[in-house]
């Protein structure tokens, strides 16, 4: 595995997009100051997982994106790709090949990309920290940071030792597993609240509804004794259902059979009554006319009635108007005559004589006319009797030539309506059959319709105590067999009505009060359940922390003694003599121990080291220069500050190689000939890890296997020029 090639976007003073390709071995990174050689280093600690703006050089993220000249406007995101060889399969993914990007926009939203596929930050960290790299060890020196392990904390030294040894895995792992343990804790406390609150409640519950415990168990009986009771009364109802199904068959196929006959005589009957002779037809239509001509001769009838009756009416008043005349009227024209003639006599003048004669004929011709008018009206209704008469003779003669035409069709129609009449009572014979079939069949549907009443009422009795019928369905007719047989049905239903009445004797139960308990008792077992699932829970990490301790203890612990032996190794080559050693520090003690105590303390040193206090204690250095009497960090200058922290780089290396390192003009601190023992032991250890150096020295320049130049361009974008050395 190596670091193949590092791409920068926007990020910093590398605006456009810009590769570097690592073949292995030692590449060197020169320019002047100033001209971005160290956003290069900046760059591989970002994709790594930095997240503090002030390890990057830079007072927010922001800082981390391009942000313009005068000359080449601003850029909106800042990208960083990485990629890694990993044909050996030293990554733990199934890939020849790894990319991890990571970009930022102005905005501060930041995201990661392993081979295309998005992934969180943690999962960065997590990743790079299997591998042995992280951003707070010594993968990565920054410019200024050669006596980064002197300058470092106790506890700093310890980190970077364990991130160089793999070991920041597991304390990642131990760092999250102790959060987990804590907010597990704070779980458990919470449920065990809630729980002890409840927990009182719950028990005035159950002596609430103790009472009630037994009626649990009447109910229960009470059931299955309706279960048994109720499958065998359906059970009953069914089979005398089914006994009749056969019968009704039998009865709707005789049925079939008889209808099919009957449509046979009908169409028999229907082909005699075709073959009628036609002298019905001529006698029907002889009934038809003497039906009409009698209707015609009745009223010619009455008609002539009607007129006699006028004749003899008007006869009657003619002869009581003549009798009248010759009584009243009479002798008083008579007497008018007379006295008309009397005056006659005596009067001279000839026109009035006349003109009264006149006047007198006048009346006496009006008394004759009356009696002629009521003569000429009978005389004629006398014509129209007669002509009345006339027409009815016809009539008659007509009458009596169909009597004789029914006479003679009458022998005829005597055999068709016998042969008729055998027809139809055949038809009517199987009518009547098939009318007994109905009747049969309506008897049996009756005892049917019984059995379904007797059902309905089942089902009404099982309405009434809350069940329904389709719940004895399967118990009626189970895949095997039937219901339990019950051989004293009535005293099963005393049975069931007195366990009614014990429900009943009970009183009504408070629903109300019965469903808080069950809901409390539910919630009280679930509170219980987690509590017992948080407490595996905090034992099971518990047992992952003191893995994890033991497995980053035994792991530091052991590597060690070989850090050390190697440390004092290098030591003694970059300060050509002296002794080095890294050990625990020892517990601080806030007050000056008595000589007991301190015995004592020495007594258990070795203990210490191996308890679970040692795993959390720094990484103390003891040193001796030759020809110097100096044994603290405190005393050393700048350059032997620089010299110790190299000498203990390439111990840790030594015992644990990490894939690369990252250093930023780590010999700047350095002379000419410590400068050559650097570049030599760099050299020496290309074999085993990639080195990437920040340098301005010639002799580190010459170990190198290829040389990045970066220089700055006019509109201040950092520009890189490559030289492969041989």
């Amino acid at each position: 595995m190596y670091l193949k090639r590092l791409e920068l976007l926007g990020f910093k003073s590398f605006a456009p997009k810009t590769t570097l390709d690592f073949p292995g071995g030692i590449a060197g990174i020169v320019g002047p100051n100033g001209s971005g050689k160290s956003n290069v280093i900046d760059a591989i600690r970002w994709i790594l997982g930095e997240r503090e703006a002030k390890h990057l050089r830079g007072g927010k993220a922001g800082d981390l994106i391009f942000a313009g000249t005068p000359k080449r406007p601003r850029m909106g995101m800042a990208q960083v790709a990485i990629t890694f060889d990993n044909s050996s399969g030293f990554f733990p993914v199934d890939f020849n090949e790894v990319t991890i990007i990571r970009r930022i926009d102005r905005d501060g939203t930041s995201k990661y990309f392993m081979n295309k596929a998005e992934v969180r930050l943690k999962d960065i960290i997590d990743f790079f920290a299997k591998v042995r790299l992280g951003t707070r060890g010594l993968s990565i020196i920054n410019q200024g940071s050669s006596d980064l392990f002197v300058r470092a904390t106790p506890q700093e030294r310890r980190a970077m030792i364990e991130e160089i040894l793999g070991l920041r895995q597991y304390q990642l792992k131990k760092h999250e597993a102790e959060r987990k343990l804590k907010n597990t804790n704070i779980n458990i406390e919470k449920v065990r609240a809630m729980i002890e609150e409840i927990a009182p409640h719950l028990r005035f519950l159950k002596r609430q509804t103790s009472k009630w415990e037994k009626l649990s168990d009447i109910e229960k009986e009470l059931r299955e004794c309706e279960d048994i009771f109720f499958a065998n009364k359906l059970k009953e109802i069914q089979d005398g259902l089914r006994k009749f199904d056969p019968e009704i068959k039998r009865i709707d196929s005789e049925i079939s059979g008889k209808q099919k006959e009957l449509n046979d005589l009908r169409s028999a009957l229907d082909k005699v009554e075709s073959g009628q002779p036609k002298q019905k037809n001529q006698m029907s239509e002889a009934r038809k006319k003497r039906d009409a001509l009698l209707q015609e001769r009745s009223r010619i009838e009455l008609e002539v009635g009607k007129l006699d009756a006028k004749i003899e009416f008007l006869h009657s008043v003619a002869a009581s108007e003549n009798l009248d005349l010759r009584s009243g009227e009479l002798l008083a024209l008579l007497g008018e005559v007379k006295e008309a003639v009397s005056g006659l006599l005596q009067e001279q003048d000839l026109g009035k004589v006349h003109e009264e004669l006149r006047v007198l004929l006048s009346k006496i011709a009006g008394m004759t006319d009356a009696s002629s008018k009521k003569k000429e009206e009978i005389s004629d209704l006398k014509n129209a009797k007669d002509a009345l008469m006339q027409k009815l003779q016809p009539i008659r003669e007509e009458l009596e030539r169909l009597a004789k035409v029914e006479e003679s069709s009458a022998d005829e129609l005597e055999q068709f309506n016998k042969e008729f009449r055998e027809a139809f009572d055949k038809v009517e014979k199987k009518k009547d059959e098939i009318s007994k079939l109905d009747s049969e069949k309506n008897r049996v549907l009756f005892e049917v319709e019984r059995f379904n009443l007797r059902r309905q009422d089942l089902e009404m009795q099982l309405s009434q105590v809350g069940r329904n019928i389709q719940e004895f369905e399967e118990l009626a007719n189970p895949p095997v067999g039937g219901p339990p047989p019950v051989e004293d049905l009535p005293a099963l239903e005393r049975r069931i009505l007195k366990l009614r009445s014990e429900v009943a004797g009970i009183g009504d139960i408070d629903q109300a009060l019965l469903q808080e308990a069950k809901d409390t008792e539910e919630r009280h077992n679930f509170l219980a359940g987690q509590l017992e699932d948080l407490e595996k829970a905090f034992q099971d990490l518990e047992q992952l922390i003191k893995e994890l301790e033991d497995k980053i203890h035994t792991g530091f612990t052991d590597s060690l003694k070989k850090i050390n032996d190697e440390f004092d190794k290098f030591f003694n080559l970059m300060f050509g003599g002296g002794k080095a050693k890294m050990f625990l520090e020892k517990p601080v003690v806030k007050e000056a121990p008595s000589e007991e105590m301190e015995a004592e303390i020495k007594e258990h040193q070795k203990e210490m080291e191996e308890d679970e206090l040692s795993k959390q204690l720094g990484i103390e250095i003891d040193l001796s220069l030759p020809r110097k009497r100096i044994h603290g960090l405190d005393m050393l200058s700048g350059g032997e500050k620089s010299l110790v922290s190299i000498a203990a780089l390439f111990a840790l290396i030594s015992v644990s190689p990490p894939p690369f390192l990252v250093l930023d003009e780590v010999d700047a601190a350095l002379d000419e000939k410590n400068t050559k023992r650097f570049a030599d032991i760099v050299r020496n250890f290309s074999k085993k890890t990639q080195f990437i150096i920040v340098t301005h020295n010639r002799a580190t320049m010459e170990a190198a296997d290829v040389l990045y130049g970066v220089t700055m361009e006019e509109d201040g974008v950092s520009k890189v020029l490559s030289l492969k050395l041989d």
